[in-house]
Protein backbone atom coordinates (compact mmCIF):
# COMPACT_ATOMS: atom_id res chain seq x y z
CA UNK A 1 0.00 0.00 0.00
CA UNK A 2 1.42 3.35 -0.98
CA UNK A 3 0.33 6.28 1.12
CA UNK A 4 0.61 9.90 0.18
CA UNK A 5 3.20 12.08 1.85
CA UNK A 6 0.56 13.61 4.13
CA UNK A 7 -0.74 10.22 5.28
CA UNK A 8 2.53 8.53 6.32
CA UNK A 9 2.97 7.56 9.97
CA UNK A 10 6.05 7.36 12.14
CA UNK A 11 5.91 4.35 14.45
CA UNK A 12 8.10 4.32 17.58
CA UNK A 13 8.85 1.34 19.78
CA UNK A 14 11.67 0.11 22.00
CA UNK A 15 13.00 0.72 25.46
CA UNK A 16 15.86 2.91 26.55
CA UNK A 17 15.10 2.91 30.26
CA UNK A 18 12.40 4.20 32.58
CA UNK A 19 10.99 7.69 32.38
CA UNK A 20 11.77 7.96 28.69
CA UNK A 21 11.36 11.51 27.51
CA UNK A 22 8.16 12.13 25.58
CA UNK A 23 10.07 12.21 22.30
CA UNK A 24 7.13 10.91 20.30
CA UNK A 25 4.89 13.70 21.54
CA UNK A 26 7.56 16.30 20.80
CA UNK A 27 8.11 14.96 17.28
CA UNK A 28 4.37 14.97 16.62
CA UNK A 29 4.19 18.61 17.69
CA UNK A 30 7.20 19.54 15.57
CA UNK A 31 5.81 17.81 12.48
CA UNK A 32 2.25 18.97 13.20
CA UNK A 33 1.04 15.37 13.36
CA UNK A 34 -1.29 13.58 15.74
CA UNK A 35 0.33 11.61 18.61
CA UNK A 36 -1.08 8.18 19.45
CA UNK A 37 0.19 6.28 22.49
CA UNK A 38 -1.19 2.73 22.38
CA UNK A 39 -0.44 2.03 26.04
CA UNK A 40 -2.29 5.18 27.10
CA UNK A 41 -5.31 4.19 24.99
CA UNK A 42 -5.39 0.78 26.69
CA UNK A 43 -5.20 2.44 30.10
CA UNK A 44 -7.96 4.92 29.23
CA UNK A 45 -10.21 2.15 27.94
CA UNK A 46 -9.76 0.05 31.08
CA UNK A 47 -9.37 2.81 33.65
CA UNK A 48 -6.14 1.30 34.95
CA UNK A 49 -2.56 0.52 33.93
CA UNK A 50 -1.94 -2.46 31.66
CA UNK A 51 -0.11 -4.35 34.38
CA UNK A 52 -3.07 -3.83 36.71
CA UNK A 53 -5.39 -5.25 34.03
CA UNK A 54 -3.07 -8.24 33.65
CA UNK A 55 -2.90 -8.79 37.41
CA UNK A 56 -6.61 -8.34 38.04
CA UNK A 57 -8.17 -9.97 34.95
CA UNK A 58 -5.38 -11.97 33.36
CA UNK A 59 -3.34 -11.83 30.18
CA UNK A 60 -6.28 -12.86 27.99
CA UNK A 61 -8.26 -9.74 28.96
CA UNK A 62 -5.28 -7.48 28.34
CA UNK A 63 -4.70 -9.01 24.90
CA UNK A 64 -8.39 -8.55 24.03
CA UNK A 65 -8.32 -4.87 24.96
CA UNK A 66 -5.01 -4.44 23.16
CA UNK A 67 -6.52 -5.99 20.04
CA UNK A 68 -9.50 -3.62 20.18
CA UNK A 69 -7.21 -0.61 20.59
CA UNK A 70 -4.91 -1.76 17.79
CA UNK A 71 -7.83 -2.07 15.37
CA UNK A 72 -8.47 1.64 15.96
CA UNK A 73 -4.77 2.57 15.86
CA UNK A 74 -4.30 0.87 12.49
CA UNK A 75 -6.73 3.39 10.99
CA UNK A 76 -4.56 6.38 11.95
CA UNK A 77 -2.74 8.33 9.28
CA UNK A 78 -0.35 11.27 9.56
CA UNK A 79 0.43 10.24 13.13
CA UNK A 80 3.35 9.50 15.38
CA UNK A 81 2.40 6.20 16.99
CA UNK A 82 4.07 4.90 20.16
CA UNK A 83 3.53 1.15 20.55
CA UNK A 84 5.30 -1.45 22.65
CA UNK A 85 7.52 -4.03 21.05
CA UNK A 86 5.46 -6.73 22.71
CA UNK A 87 2.34 -5.49 20.95
CA UNK A 88 4.11 -5.37 17.58
CA UNK A 89 5.12 -9.01 17.98
CA UNK A 90 1.50 -10.12 18.30
CA UNK A 91 -0.69 -10.76 15.30
CA UNK A 92 0.40 -8.93 12.15
CA UNK A 93 0.57 -5.47 13.73
CA UNK A 94 4.20 -4.82 12.75
CA UNK A 95 3.50 -5.69 9.13
CA UNK A 96 0.34 -3.61 8.96
CA UNK A 97 1.83 -0.58 10.74
CA UNK A 98 5.00 -0.89 8.65
CA UNK A 99 2.87 -0.33 5.56
CA UNK A 100 1.94 3.11 6.91
CA UNK A 101 5.44 4.34 7.76
CA UNK A 102 8.78 3.35 9.23
CA UNK A 103 8.91 1.46 12.52
CA UNK A 104 11.83 2.68 14.60
CA UNK A 105 13.05 0.83 17.66
CA UNK A 106 14.83 2.98 20.22
CA UNK A 107 17.54 1.10 22.08
CA UNK A 108 20.42 1.88 24.41
CA UNK A 109 23.37 -0.15 25.60
CA UNK A 110 22.64 -2.55 28.45
CA UNK A 111 24.96 -0.53 30.68
CA UNK A 112 23.06 2.69 29.94
CA UNK A 113 19.70 1.01 30.58
CA UNK A 114 20.93 -0.44 33.88
CA UNK A 115 22.27 2.96 34.92
CA UNK A 116 18.92 4.58 34.11
CA UNK A 117 17.13 1.82 36.01
CA UNK A 118 19.39 2.38 38.99
CA UNK A 119 18.64 6.10 38.98
CA UNK A 120 14.88 5.59 38.71
CA UNK A 121 14.50 2.64 41.08
CA UNK A 122 16.83 4.01 43.74
CA UNK A 123 17.39 1.44 46.46
CA UNK A 124 14.79 -0.87 44.87
CA UNK A 125 17.39 -1.46 42.15
CA UNK A 126 19.24 -3.68 44.62
CA UNK A 127 16.13 -5.82 45.07
CA UNK A 128 16.77 -8.79 42.74
CA UNK A 129 13.05 -9.21 42.07
CA UNK A 130 12.56 -5.55 41.01
CA UNK A 131 15.66 -5.61 38.83
CA UNK A 132 14.67 -8.94 37.25
CA UNK A 133 11.23 -7.54 36.38
CA UNK A 134 12.80 -4.50 34.70
CA UNK A 135 15.31 -6.59 32.75
CA UNK A 136 12.57 -9.03 31.71
CA UNK A 137 10.57 -6.10 30.36
CA UNK A 138 13.64 -4.90 28.46
CA UNK A 139 14.13 -8.31 26.84
CA UNK A 140 10.47 -8.49 25.81
CA UNK A 141 10.57 -4.98 24.34
CA UNK A 142 13.77 -5.57 22.41
CA UNK A 143 12.52 -8.85 20.90
CA UNK A 144 10.89 -6.72 18.18
CA UNK A 145 14.39 -6.02 16.84
CA UNK A 146 14.35 -9.47 15.20
CA UNK A 147 11.55 -8.50 12.82
CA UNK A 148 12.31 -7.48 9.24
CA UNK A 149 11.99 -3.82 8.37
CA UNK A 150 12.63 -2.44 11.86
CA UNK A 151 14.96 0.56 11.95
CA UNK A 152 17.06 0.79 15.07
CA UNK A 153 18.50 3.85 16.77
CA UNK A 154 20.98 3.48 19.61
CA UNK A 155 20.22 6.40 21.91
CA UNK A 156 23.03 5.65 24.39
CA UNK A 157 25.16 8.67 23.51
CA UNK A 158 22.59 10.85 21.77
CA UNK A 159 20.97 13.94 23.21
CA UNK A 160 17.20 14.21 23.09
CA UNK A 161 17.55 16.70 20.21
CA UNK A 162 19.80 14.28 18.29
CA UNK A 163 17.31 11.45 18.79
CA UNK A 164 14.49 13.64 17.53
CA UNK A 165 16.46 14.79 14.48
CA UNK A 166 17.46 11.21 13.64
CA UNK A 167 13.87 9.98 13.94
CA UNK A 168 12.55 12.79 11.78
CA UNK A 169 15.31 12.13 9.23
CA UNK A 170 14.36 8.45 8.95
CA UNK A 171 10.70 9.40 8.55
CA UNK A 172 11.52 11.96 5.87
CA UNK A 173 13.73 9.45 4.05
CA UNK A 174 10.84 6.98 4.05
CA UNK A 175 8.73 9.63 2.30
CA UNK A 176 11.32 10.03 -0.44
CA UNK A 177 11.88 6.31 -0.97
CA UNK A 178 8.19 5.41 -1.21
Amino acid sequence: MLLSFADRNLILTGYTGPNQPPIGQQIAERLKMRYVNVELHIEMREGMASEAVRTRYGDARLKTVESEVMQDVLLNRSSVIRVSGQTLLRSDYAKRLGETGPIICLVASLGAVLQRLHLSLGRNYHNPHERALAIGYLKREWAVRKLDGIHEIDTTYLSEADVMNTLIGIWQQSLISN
